[in-house]
């Protein structure tokens, strides 16, 4: 496993390329509202790319199953749905829901990504719950990011936070390595398992990762829906999604994507 240190000149390119999905990521959690559509919040995300000079990293991706391409500049999951929701104008979001918002861009030959889940209107405190519990399990990372570090214990960090409050970690999806691709060395799980103990890495100064805790109410199982893209719990509980591209510094970790 080859994990690529960057350099200074770097960090500043992929910090750039953050600021842009950070930007865009604001101002969907803006309009993200009763009866907007995950379609126009696609239009508004994909615009503001353009504006910024950037590309959309996941429009076009073509998928592990189907080979489909990703229609979308954002993955839009509502509810129950984990990740990879296809933006649509069937897809109006009611009071109440929560809704994911995964977003990614190239700029200058270098990637940022990040993820929010949003309440839309008025949501349930159960609902707000398991928000505030997966955001809380990605600052637990941040907070625990430093050099000499194993991924092992910042990983049994978030697995035993999220645990303990009652919900499941994903196990299908994982964060993973950034810089000049979307997705590089190393996986980046956000739970312990005898993979990640067999592929442990420890951090180091100019690591740059993408940590994306993924969060159900209910069992950890998922499935793929039919369109081949969107992940959905199994149970039909709800799940939320936080990441952020971070890299690690001499004393801790600075965020990319803020």
């Amino acid at each position: 496993m080859a994990i690529t240190l960057r350099s200074a000149r770097e960090i500043e390119l992929i910090h750039n390329a953050g600021a842009v999905v950070a930007d865009v990521l604001s101002k969907l959690q803006e309009i993200a509202e009763p009866g907007a559509t995950t379609a126009q919040l696609d239009a508004v995300a994909l615009q503001m790319t353009a504006d910024a000079g950037a590309e959309a990293l996941f429009k076009g991706v073509r998928g592990p199953q189907t080979r489909t391409p990703f229609p979308g500049a954002i993955c839009a999951s509502i509810n129950e749905q984990v990740v990879h929701g296809i933006p649509s104008p069937d897809a109006v979001l009611k009071e109440g829901d929560i809704l994911s918002i995964d977003f990614g861009v190239r700029l200058n030959g270098y990637c940022g990504d990040a993820a929010v889940t949003v309440p839309i209107g008025t949501v349930s405190l159960a609902r707000r719950r398991l928000m505030d519990a997966t955001k809380h399990v990605l600052d637990i990372a941040i907070r625990s990011c430093a050099p000499a570090v194993k991924w092992s214990q910042v990983a049994a960090k978030m697995q035993r936070y999220a645990e303990a409050a009652g919900f499941a970690v994903v196990r299908d999806f994982v964060g993973h390595g950034i810089g000049r691709e979307m997705h590089e060395e190393p996986r980046v799980p956000n739970f312990v398992s005898d993979e990640l103990l067999a592929n442990d890495f420890v951090l180091a100064p100019g690591m740059v990762l993408a940590v994306e805790p993924m969060i159900n109410a209910g069992a950890a199982a998922v499935r793929t829906l039919k369109n081949g893209w969107t992940v959905v719990t199994k149970d039909g509980s709800c799940s939320a999604h936080f990441e952020h591209t971070i890299v690690i510094v001499n004393d801790g970790c600075d965020v990319l994507t803020l």
